[in-house]
């Protein structure tokens, strides 16, 4: 097969299955948003390296903005949907907690681009992410998860501590976050590979103990 025949079948393929095409623009900008940032990437870069067009692109997405919003989006869609299929309102409160701060470790370590593209749109001071209003909808589910679980374990005398959701949130989010976006730096200054299987380990059991006991801790017992 000749490389104009294999080009044509290309195009055949994108025409007759536009979900595929989109996925793919989405996974190739994907890589160049979180390598360049939004002000570096260019979508000619994108265009070409999914043998695709900016015009096909615009038709999509509507802009480079458009673009962006649409892996920032996929990008939430992930742990989001995540935390919706583990089931926890169906486990005791402490095993619901555990279990939700174990994955949002897990999802931060295994996605490193996700650190990356919260990490970029944090640079543009959520400027793009505030004209989202799914990724404003869409986050109100991990509140609701975490008020849940806090509701029952208050109920059931498991947790003590009146906190906010959001702020637990937060917590949560801060420490599984902090090891995969600072881990070049962290490594170096103090010379060890959070990468690796014993630091993960180790760093999970930390943090689900850490949340836990604040949870388990009434407040006038800190001081």
């Amino acid at each position: 097969m000749t490389k104009a025949q294999a080009a044509k079948i290309e195009r055949l393929t994108r025409k007759n299955d536009p979900d595929a095409t989109k996925e793919n623009i989405l996974k190739i900008a994907t890589e160049e948003f979180v390598a360049a940032g939004f002000s570096g990437a260019r979508v000619d870069e994108i265009a070409e390296r999914t043998k695709t067009s900016k015009r096909m692109i615009y038709y999509y997405f509507g802009s480079k903005e458009g673009l962006y919003l649409a892996v920032l989006e996929q990008a939430y869609t992930k742990i989001r949907t995540l935390e919706s299929e583990l089931d926890l309102q169906n486990m005791p409160p402490v095993q619901a907690m555990a279990q939700l701060i174990e994955s949002t470790f897990d999802h931060d370590d295994q996605n490193p681009d996700f650190v990356r593209l919260v990490s970029i749109e944090n640079i543009h001071r959520a400027e793009h992410m505030k004209r989202s209003v799914v990724l404003s909808q869409m986050n109100i589910a991990v509140i609701d998860i975490i008020t849940e679980i806090l509701a029952r374990g208050y109920a059931d005398g498991s947790f003590s501590r009146r906190v906010d959701p959001v702020d637990l949130h937060m917590m949560i989010s801060a420490q599984c976050f902090f090891r995969v976006s600072n881990r070049h730096t962290f490594g170096a200054i103090f010379e060890r590979d959070l990468s690796s299987d014993e630091l993960k380990n180790r760093h999970k059991a930390l943090i689900v103990d850490t949340i836990l006991a604040f949870l388990k801790t009434p407040s006038s017992e800190i001081t």
